[in-house]
């Protein structure tokens, strides 16, 4: 007997242990992080494999960048599978509209005593009928309609999500993208930079080694690109980030290699097209965020609708027709089948829910909330719509104005570099007169290309703003 109770327990502790194993428990103490056991190590699923492998050859412009982003994104995808699912919703709302027919096999059997005075008489009784069932809904006072509605209205909020879905991807790459030529513009003029000190230096060098110059003239040269080199090193930096940024948000590794075109080569724009009214009414006109708050609107008053049915009756329809065999005994006596005969019932019942302990009310009551919710939601969306396009619109105007001073600034500081950098080499302008002018061309190289990617950026941004981006994806 003691033998058979510890089997008893052996076993116990053996179904426990992988049970206590596995199971969560708090940290031990709260000076040290929670160490997790190989069992219990959350196991990260496979990276989607990446419709798009960029050619590290190829030079890519933002319209290709943009198509593969929005193939390739998983924020698309997403929002792509969540638009299905609202469909089949609606699928399945209209399916309600119709009868339901079912094909059905019924077997049963049944023994019982029957008092036939003066004693009890077994009967021994089985039927096998298979049968067509037919369900169907003749009026409800169009609850299954608004149900549809509001299937409808899920289904376009969901196509106005995946759309917004893809105007936030498009601008997302376009932003990244003019990070990427920002840094990859900054580098290049920092490597210009880096020449024209170098030019310095030499150039003091050789009036030196002439008795022309100083050793501090020659030591602020060197200071001078050394400044040049570290703020080279910085922008390599600096788009090396940036094309991580760019690689993660058209969905592909941040490792990827591949080129982008030079901003040298991107067409500045010269004035804004519209004006701020113009771009305001565009916005409320075609903005996804805001068509899919009135669609939910619409849903919010379509549930109403429904809510309100639940007061009134439902009429239906509900029958079964088929074939059936019986088998008969009585008091052992021999077993007998009937013929197979045809077997039919039909019923047309009036439903009418009276009292479901408030139920309905707190239903009507829910959806009422609800829909003025959404009315609230939708003015908040209009309100930040507006004031969104507004600041995109004095953002984009401020550095279109900006652009065109950098240029200026930049023609300015070049012809005085030029022109210090001759005087100097004539001897007559001084070593800080020139080292000076080639930080000035330095700072308008880099106002410059910060000007043009501002201005290429406040115009996606405006175009992002008022919706623009989903028309004409091959913005600037």
């Amino acid at each position: 007997m003691k033998c058979f109770h510890k089997r008893i327990i052996v076993i116990f502790i053996l179904l426990c242990a992988p049970l206590s194993a596995l199971s969560q428990q708090a940290p031990a103490a709260p000076d040290r992080p929670w160490e997790l056991s190989s069992k219990m190590q959350p196991g990260v699923p496979p990276r989607h494999s990446p419709a798009f492998v960029p050619d590290p050859l190829k030079i890519y412009t933002l319209p290709e960048l943009v198509d593969v982003a929005e193939q390739n994104n998983p924020e698309t995808r997403g929002a792509w599978e969540n638009a299905k699912a609202r469909a089949a919703e609606l699928g399945i709302s209209k399916a309600t509209l119709y009868p339901t027919l079912a094909a059905v096999a019924l077997a049963d059997t049944n023994r019982s005593q029957l008092f036939f005075s003066p004693q009890f008489y077994r009967q021994t009784s089985g039927t096998f009928s298979p049968v067509l069932v037919l369900n169907y809904v003749i009026f409800d006072f169009g609850r299954r309609l608004q149900e549809v509605a509001i299937s409808r209205s899920n289904l376009l909020a969901a196509d106005f999500l995946f759309n917004d879905t893809h105007r936030k991807i498009i601008f997302q790459v376009m932003a990244a993208y003019y990070r990427v030529l920002n840094s990859k513009g900054q580098e290049n003029a920092q490597e210009a930079n880096l020449k024209n000190a170098q030019t310095v230096e030499d150039a003091a060098e050789a009036r030196l080694h002439e008795g022309l110059a100083t050793l501090p003239d020659v030591l602020e040269a060197r200071s001078a690109t050394a400044q040049a080199d570290y703020d080279l090193q910085a922008a390599i930096g600096a788009t090396e980030i940036a094309h991580g940024d760019l690689a993660t948000a058209l969905g592909i590794s941040p490792t990827s290699k591949f080129q982008v075109e030079s901003i040298q080569n991107l067409t500045i724009p010269q004035d804004l097209t519209d004006t701020v009214e113009a771009s305001i009414d565009r916005a409320l006109a075609q903005r996804p965020d805001l068509m899919q708050q009135v669609e939910q609107l619409r849903a919010a008053g379509a549930e109403i609708k429904a809510a309100k049915t639940a007061y009134l009756p439902t009429l239906s329809f509900d029958g079964n027709g088929g074939l059936a065999r019986i088998y008969a005994q009585q008091n052992f006596g021999p077993g007998l089948y009937s013929p197979t005969q045809e077997t039919w019932d039909a019923r047309l019942s009036l439903t009418w829910n009276l009292f479901d302990g408030l139920a309905r009310e707190n239903r009507l009551a829910k959806a009422k909330a609800d829909q003025k919710q959404a009315t609230a939601e939708v003015d908040a969306v209009r309100d930040q719509v507006e004031n969104q396009v507004w600041s995109a619109y004095s953002t984009a105007r401020t550095a279109l104005r900006q652009q065109k001073a950098a240029a200026a600034l930049l023609a300015a500081a070049s012809e005085s570099y030029d022109a210090a950098l001759q005087s100097y080499n004539y001897g007559v302008r001084s070593q800080i007169d020139v080292v000076s002018a080639q930080r000035a061309l330095a700072a308008a190289r880099t106002a410059d290309v910060s000007a043009r990617t501002q201005l290429l950026t406040g115009i996606a941004s405006l175009a992002f703003q008022t919706g623009d981006l989903l028309h004409h994806a091959k913005g600037p």
